[in-house]
């Protein structure tokens, strides 16, 4: 017999060799058809396989996180049985599951296609509703090589060849197709279900080198209901009309070309929107008694091996090399060396603590050209980045400022969801574990003393110390990590920060790494795509454009937008010789302008003009007077309106 424990603690006698399908049918026939897999002792395993000991049980089903995986991972085998059935002689590789889905690499002379989904999909449907078991089975690792090869499946037997001698070789049959993989499965193809669809192809190499051969991938997703597919397939869709790739070309704000790979051009417009934040998130530091510094961008290799950055990060690191005078420079990939030379000018007494430093500081990393994404992964970017200098006492009081700025700011920029994550020490680390045990403490502490609700995140800190990241959740449901606050114990003693304490000895301050934006570069590509590039009339590039009905309210016009000028306003005019219902369709929905101030003989001679929104049809007449004061009210950042 075993025991079986249940998550409510209740405990089970079962006969040695059940299954946790057995286990299912025991308690209902209904759950026994929700079951997908369970979990032994916290592993995931099979609903066959036969339980030989006592174990702590759970039953999975496509509610749970590890059953839509597994729901996804089976569906990327049926996609491999049904790309080989309708294309003989294509080689399979592998297919994992990855975030909201799946893909399988393919070698095949021949391109594949989105014209060949209609036709997999078929295929796909036809295994599932075949409701083949998958079954397990164990083998020797010369005869899977063998076998492998024999069947033509070189990728296949080279991944057996290079796999531990420990490693048990398992193969997982549906009907007569089978693929080598470690498990655990569903029961049956049919509980995939029919929620599925194959995304798009994109090219791939052999174990991801280029030297390899060349493979062909095909992305799909796959979901528990079909609501939750077509919920996807409709945040794909949103996703798509509110790429800021997209809206900074149609909206004149950024461009990249070829020859400065990751760092944007920003246009007149685009260049508004940067400093519109900027200059908000300037005032907002001012307010928590941040003083702004300037630090050079290229730094002698001395100071970035003195922080252990050299070591830990060179490889993304841009060098200059000087010849004549054999230095070696680096571009600064982050701000905190910098800052700590700043600090280290002048004696600083316990009395000065803590010292804030805010810098918008221009930084460079390398990321490999295929990673590059538009606004969201560059090369040269500025960070809204700042350091506390402090003691560790006084480590609580900072985060809780700092978590209340950011939160303000993020609510003032049009995101109320946010989630904290708890990053502890990661396996390549600097510093004592008696550091790290202290700094983890006092960043917990930290936390609860602010009321965050952290999800522990192990693993994740900075090299040099535990860290919280704050993540948003955007407009259509997305998240995004962007603010940031690392307790650092360690770098101000490398680079031998100090000051003098009340016992008049020398101490090592503790240094809080923190940002609210990060990237301002992300940040305004998440920015674009959150508001779909209609921002609110403060951050909006052109705030106001007055449109004329007829040419002879076009002198109107211009005083009009000469006195929305005089007021602060950033406004436009629009003489075009074309139909006033045709500019608007323009200013709307090309250029996404939020207020058009409407003039034609009619509001000429009554001193007015006729404001229409963006996105209603509605227009309010008012006088030039009321209008600017109306506008002005709205184009206030909201720092500034709250005094």
């Amino acid at each position: 017999m075993v025991t079986l424990t249940f998550p409510d603690g209740a405990a089970r006698e079962y006969d040695a060799g059940t299954t946790a399908m057995a286990v299912a049918k025991s308690i209902s026939k209904g759950l026994a058809k929700q079951v997908l897999a369970a979990k032994l002792d916290g592993e995931l395993v099979d609903a066959s396989l036969p339980i030989h000991v006592d174990a702590k049980i759970e039953l999975v089903t496509a509610k749970d996180p590890e059953g839509l995986e597994l729901i996804r991972h089976d569906a990327s085998h049926v996609m491999a049985e049904a790309v080989q059935e309708l294309f003989p002689g294509t080689q399979v590789t592998i297919g994992p599951v990855i975030e909201n889905g799946f893909y399988y690499d393919f070698h095949r002379e021949e391109p594949l296609s989105e014209d060949d989904f209609a036709a997999i999909e078929k295929k796909m449907a036809f295994i599932i509703n075949r409701n083949d078991k998958f079954v397990r089975e164990e083998m020797d690792r010369n005869e899977a090589i063998a076998l492998f090869k024999e069947m033509g499946e070189t990728f296949k037997a080279e991944l057996i060849e290079d796999l531990p001698d420990s490693e048990t070789i398992t193969i997982y049959k549906q009907g007569k197709w089978f693929d080598l993989c470690r498990g655990p499965h569903l029961p049956s193809t049919g509980k995939i279900g029919k929620a599925f669809k194959l995304m798009k192809v994109a090219g791939a190499y052999w174990r991801g080198d280029s030297n390899n051969p060349q493979l062909q991938r095909i992305y799909g997703t796959a979901w528990a209901t079909q609501e939750e597919l077509d919920a996807h397939l409709k945040q794909i869709e949103e996703a798509e009309a509110r790429d800021h790739r997209r809206l900074g070309k149609q909206l004149a704000l950024f461009h990249f070309q070829e020859e400065a790979q990751g760092q944007a051009f920003w246009h007149p417009n685009g260049w508004t929107l940067y400093t519109t934040l900027r200059d908000y998130m300037s005032r907002r530091q001012r307010e928590y008694g941040y003083q702004e510094i300037k630090t050079p961008q290229l730094m002698d290799r001395k100071f970035w091996e003195a922080s252990g950055h050299w070591e830990k990060y060179r490889e993304n690191m841009f060098v200059a090399e000087i010849a004549e005078e054999d230095k070696v420079l680096a571009l600064k990939p982050m701000n905190c060396p910098c800052h700590i030379q700043v600090f280290n000018q002048g004696q600083k007494s316990y009395r000065d603590l803590p010292v804030r430093f805010a810098e918008f500081g221009s930084c460079h990393r390398y990321e490999p050209s295929g990673a590059l994404h538009g606004l969201m992964r560059v090369r040269g970017f500025v960070q809204d980045d700042g350091h506390v200098f402090c003691t560790l006492e006084q480590v609580t009081d900072e985060v809780k400022a700092f978590t209340e700025l950011l939160k303000s700011v993020y609510a003032d920029l049009g995101f109320d969801d946010v989630k904290v994550k708890f990053s502890t020490r990661p396996d390549i680390r600097v510093g004592s574990d008696e550091y790290w045990d202290k700094a983890e403490a006092a960043l917990k502490e930290a936390a609860d003393a602010s009321g965050l609700e952290v999800e522990l995140n192990e693993g994740d800190g900075a090299f040099y110390g535990p860290k919280l990241d704050f993540v948003l959740r955007d407009a259509i449901g997305r998240e995004w990590q962007a603010g940031t606050i690392q307790l650092d114990p360690n770098t101000p003693e490398r680079l031998k920060a100090s000051f003098t304490g009340d016992d008049d000895k020398k101490h090592a301050p503790v240094m809080l790494h923190r940002a609210v934006l990060g990237s301002f570069e992300r940040f305004l590509g998440i920015l674009i795509e959150n508001y779909a590039g209609r921002f609110p009339l403060w951050l909006s590039p052109v705030q106001v454009v007055v449109a004329t009905i007829t040419s002879d309210a076009d002198d109107y016009a211009k005083e009009v937008v000469a006195k929305l000028k005089a007021a602060g306003l950033r406004a436009e005019i629009d003489t075009r010789n074309e139909k006033i219902n045709y500019k608007i369709r323009e200013l709307s929905a090309d250029r996404k302008i939020p207020a058009i101030a409407v003039v034609g003989r009619k509001e000429m001679e009554e001193g007015k003009v006729a404001i229409r929104r963006l996105g209603s049809r509605d227009q309010t007449i008012l006088s030039v007077e009321d209008a600017i004061a109306a506008l002005t009210e709205e184009a206030t950042a909201p720092d500034q309106r709250r005094g």
